[in-house]
C-alpha cells in the first residue's frame, strides 16, 4: 500500500476576497470566461451590493486535467462586489431573459480616497460598470465542480 499524495486529495472551493487591484487580478484571472443568464445579475441598491452568479470554468485544475487526461471542469461561484453605489451597462439587452453573457475580466478603475469603478468586461462587446466606495470584492464556489459542457479549454483566437 502506498501513501497518499497531494494529486489524490480533493481541492478545496474556492472561497477568496479582494481588496485592492492586486488581489483582483486573481479573482479575474479565476472568472475569465465564466457564463451566466442575464437573469442571474443582482444590485441590492439598500445592500449596496451587486452580485452574479457564474458558470466558472475552473482554470486552477486546468493543468490538473490535462497531467491526468480527465474532463475540464465548472463550477457554479457568486461572484459580490460590495459597496456598489451605482450600476451601468452597454451592449447588455436586459429585456432578453434568454441571453447567456461570458465574463472576460474583472478590473478596478481607482479615483479618490479608495473610490472608484468596478469593471467587468464581458464578450462581445458588452460591460457593467460599478461605482464603488471602497473595493471589496469576493468570489466563493457554491456546488461541486461538474464536466464542462463542451469538454474545451476556453481559448480567444487572435
Amino acid at each position: 500500500m502506498a501513501d497518499a499524495t497531494f494529486e489524490d486529495g480533493r481541492e478545496a472551493p474556492l472561497n477568496l476576497g479582494a481588496l485592492d487591484a492586486e488581489d483582483l487580478k486573481v479573482i479575474s484571472t479565476l472568472t475569465q470566461d465564466a457564463v451566466f443568464p442575464i437573469t442571474e445579475m443582482s444590485w441590492r441598491a439598500a445592500e449596496r451590493r451587486f452580485a452574479l452568479l457564474l458558470n466558472r470554468f475552473r482554470w486552477e485544475d486546468e493543468d490538473a486535467a490535462r497531467k491526468r487526461g480527465r474532463a475540464f471542469e465548472r463550477v457554479q461561484s457568486v461572484l459580490v462586489v460590495d459597496n456598489v453605489l451605482g450600476v451601468s451597462s452597454q451592449g447588455i439587452d436586459r429585456s432578453d431573459a434568454d441571453t447567456v453573457l461570458s465574463l472576460l475580466s474583472v478590473a478596478f478603475e481607482a479615483g479618490e480616497d479608495g473610490a472608484g469603478h468596478v469593471l467587468l468586461t464581458l464578450a462581445g462587446d458588452g460591460a457593467i460598470r460599478l461605482q464603488v466606495e471602497a473595493l471589496e470584492v469576493s468570489l466563493r464556489d457554491v456546488t461541486r465542480p461538474y464536466l464542462a459542457p463542451s469538454k474545451h479549454v476556453p481559448n480567444h483566437p487572435e
